[in-house]
């Protein structure tokens, strides 16, 4: 279940990459570049206290999933729990 605060990075039909809650129907941000998006998406989710980043592929395939600290990880690395 994703919260209001998780981020979602996608391809839009005009090439450019969005950065938009899950909650929102608009793009908070809209950049040239993946890699732009994904760190203004970064700097979004520390500065609303973490969260979940999914990046999309060009063809709508999620191809990644971060947590943002202090998130709660689902998954977090052994050495960890």
């Amino acid at each position: 279940m994703s919260k209001p605060q998780d981020r979602m990075i996608s391809q839009r039909p005009d090439g450019r990459w969005a950065n938009k809650r899950n909650d929102a129907d608009k793009a908070s941000s809209v950049h040239e570049t993946q890699h732009a998006a994904i760190q203004q998406a970064r700097t979004n989710l520390n500065n609303q206290g973490g969260g979940e980043l999914s990046v999309q592929d060009r063809h709508g395939q999620i191809r990644q999933k971060d947590t943002i600290a202090p998130g709660n990880d689902p998954c977090p690395p052994r050495d960890k729990r």
